[in-house]
């Protein structure tokens, strides 16, 4: 089966792998998108995907534009694909590229489709408190992860799961999908289910301003948002005029005999640092970072910054 693969980041890379190695499946050409900038040095590095092409000695694509590409249009058409595998490839499969394939653009979607359609699925089913996710083969069509499904495959939302440790899980998950799915589709195993529109919910792409901590949510909210939103756009407030980072909290009981506290006021002990939140909760904060320095426990920050009685954040 001539499979042609469209992926970039490191969630793509179990898929491919799985792919390259199974045996019953050829992959004449990877595409994935161009080198970019990357690290604190800005150098220039080239995506997962092509890492894992290159060690293969597969033949590489990184088009900047494939809608109006006829040089690339060409060459996907002369390689007459069963079906091209579309894994966070990161750019919008055109209408010539979807009817091109006998089986169609098959596409691994990070949930249980039709929740969380969108570009950050992930981040925000750990962000609105879900304990259940999970990876969906779906055949794209025109519209925003829209098509039929194919095949789902559920996975539970840890406690302590951020956006990272999900991602690795079921990127590994989704790699047997992908090769399951291709296989019933050859022969014939699969009815195409189409989703129910009313179901869908929506996980739009992240900004930076997702990731400020709004304290008149509930402390469980907080912390849901930080764990979705690690590494990025991250979680943070201001302190005395800097930026400060948040990279562990959990929900807590207040003190007791201690009074409520306000959305963003500080409440310090020795080894402790409370925050108040919506809905008369409170945040433990765990580890932090303040604009500047390195990462430190909260007893470090507290020794370090004495934060005053009915001091604020925000």
């Amino acid at each position: 089966m001539n499979i042609v693969f469209c992926g970039t980041p490191e969630f793509a890379v179990p898929a491919l792998r799985a792919l390259l190695e199974a045996g019953d499946f050829t992959v004449p050409l990877v595409v994935c998108q161009p080198d970019r900038p990357a690290g604190r040095g800005l150098e220039v590095a080239p995506p997962p995907v092509k890492k894992v092409a290159l060690e293969y000695g597969i033949p590489l694509a990184q088009p900047a534009r494939i809608k109006d590409n006829p040089e690339f249009r060409s060459r996907l058409e002369s390689l007459r694909p069963a079906a091209i595998v579309v894994v966070a490839y990161g750019r919008i499969i055109p209408p010539w590229m979807l009817s091109l394939p006998q089986f169609g653009n098959i596409n691994l979607h990070a949930s249980l489709l039709p929740k969380y359609r969108g570009a950050a699925p992930i981040q925000w089913a750990i962000a609105s408190g879900e304990t259940v996710t999970g990876v969906t083969s779906m055949r794209l069509d025109a519209g925003l992860d829209t098509g039929d499904v194919l095949l789902q495959a559920a996975a539970p939302i840890r406690a302590e799961d951020t956006a990272e440790t999900l991602a690795s899980r079921l990127a590994v998950l989704g790699a047997p999908l992908v090769l399951e799915t291709l296989r019933r589709l050859a022969s014939g195993q699969i009815t195409p289910e189409p989703q129910d529109a009313a179901q869908a919910t929506y996980a739009p792409l992240l900004t930076k301003e997702d990731g400020r901590i709004a304290f008149a949510r509930s402390a469980q909210e907080i912390a849901n948002r930080l764990r979705g939103f690690t590494p990025w756009p991250g979680a943070y407030s201001s302190f005395r005029g800097k930026a400060i980072n948040f990279w562990n909290a959990t929900p807590a009981a207040r003190p007791p005999g201690t009074p409520e506290l306000a959305s963003g006021e500080l409440l310090a002990s020795v080894e402790r640092l409370l925050v108040g939140c919506g809905h008369n909760t409170v945040l433990e904060i765990a580890t932090l970072q303040v604009e500047g320095k390195k990462r430190m426990p909260a007893a470090d920050f507290v020794h370090g910054y004495k934060p005053r009685p009915g001091e604020m954040l925000g």
